[in-house]
């Protein structure tokens, strides 16, 4: 059950965008498998995707295609993965079927995948799949294809929002799937954000890439990076004012914070909806001489087991988040600098347990569906938060049978 959070509603269409979805029978089941996106030519393209060396044969198209993309194509159920050549060439015929459907280059086509790994693609299935998903692209496909990238997730996940440039109102639409298999590096999930803005082809990685070091980089259910996951975002430049060609821009910033507004909202419904999650958690860490301090800290508490379980538990066990920070790669970490609060209580200081708190105290915090995790290193002024969840009987269930 996640936690928190609800399936999306009343997404806005973004001008230049059309999508659909259909059922492919990847996973044998009656429900869409399977999201088609078009974009008006013109529209600007950019993405980070996973740093796994085991990279699928779709993200190996995707990213030699950004610059020249006017297509995604996302099937759900099978990650063509660890396919060698043959899932290239899997990959390549899907992109060949869109190609001819939407009467552009091959090379116009981003192919994406997600599911079961090590298994080849279905491609008649999908190809078939795609006949019906061109005919009915329309603008306001954005739900049904949050629901047909869907795979072990349990909540249908997207927002819009919308922000000022030059008086003109600009549209942002985004949706994403995840739930396991993730930890940021660049980010383990989908996710899809358009917008309406103007922008060059370097001002959107830019964009894309500065949204996700503060969204999508900063969340980790599980530790374990993907080989499939990319977030990629779109600039159609159907509004009307001036065109954002860089981070000197004036507008840079404006449409930035919006972007990320989108992009941490997605981010954190992937926590919420972790697998077996029971709890969200927001952990900050200040007082360190870097971010890669204060980082190195957050997610050595986030991805400790003994951590997790004990936050399942309700457990206050102080000293499992001892032993974690004090494990962290920190040179130079003092425990007799360090502070650790629960929400607002504190539970140590000076390397000792503060002298006023109690397990009751501690425990009621972690009885909350929802708290933060404060750690205060002394050591300097950076700060870094991030987000996470407990980890319960149920993600054992729900992984030991992934493929039942």
């Amino acid at each position: 059950m996640a936690v928190n959070l609800h399936d999306a509603a009343d997404l806005r269409a973004v001008p230049g965008v059309r999508i659909a979805s259909a059922p492919a029978g990847i996973k044998q089941n009656l429900r869409d498998d399977l999201a088609l996106f078009e974009f008006c030519p013109g529209t600007q393209i950019a993405g980070v995707y996973t740093q796994s060396h085991f990279a699928a044969a779709p993200v190996q198209l995707a990213r030699q295609r950004q610059s020249t993309s006017r297509s995604w194509v996302v099937n759900s159920g099978n990650a063509n993965a660890a396919t060698g050549a043959p899932g290239l060439e899997d990959a390549h015929a899907v992109c060949r079927q869109v190609a001819r459907l939407l009467d552009i280059s091959e090379v116009q086509v981003q192919p994406f995948s997600t599911g079961v790994i090590g298994e080849r693609l279905p491609v008649a299935q999908i190809n078939g799949a795609l006949e019906k998903a061109a005919a009915g692209l329309n603008e306001d496909g954005w739900l049904s294809a949050a629901r047909a990238i869907m795979t072990t997730d349990t909540v249908v996940k997207g927002y819009s929002l919308q922000c000022e440039l030059d008086g003109e109102t600009i549209t942002l639409t985004g949706i994403a799937k995840g739930s396991g298999m993730i930890k940021p590096d660049m980010a383990t999930m989908l996710a899809y954000v358009a917008c309406d803005a103007h922008v060059t082809y370097e001002a959107a990685q830019h964009l894309v890439s500065d949204a996700a070091m503060q969204s999508f980089n900063r969340i980790t259910v599980d530790g374990d990076t993907s080989t499939n996951d990319c977030f990629m975002f779109a600039a159609t430049g159907c509004a009307d004012h001036q065109v954002i060609n860089g981070r000197e821009h004036p507008n840079y910033f404006v449409l930035l914070r919006a972007l990320i507004e989108l992009s941490r909202l997605l981010a954190q419904a992937i926590v919420r909806d972790g697998e077996g999650a029971t709890k969200f958690v927001t952990i900050c860490v200040r007082g360190g001489r870097s971010s890669d301090d204060c980082l190195s800290v957050a997610y050595t508490i986030a991805e400790s087991p003994l951590v997790k379980t004990a936050l399942f538990a309700g457990d206050a066990n102080w000293g499992r988040f001892c032993m974690a920070i004090g494990r962290a790669p920190v040179p130079g970490l003092n425990p007799d600098k360090v502070q650790l609060f629960l929400d607002d209580v504190q539970v140590a200081e000076g390397g000792l347990m503060a002298s006023d708190y109690t397990d009751a105290r501690g425990s009621a915090v972690l009885a909350q569906d929802e708290f933060v995790i404060t750690i205060d290193l002394g050591l300097g002024v950076s700060s870094e938060t991030l987000w996470t969840t407990d980890l319960s009987y149920e993600y054992v269930r729900i992984n030991a049978e992934y493929r039942s």
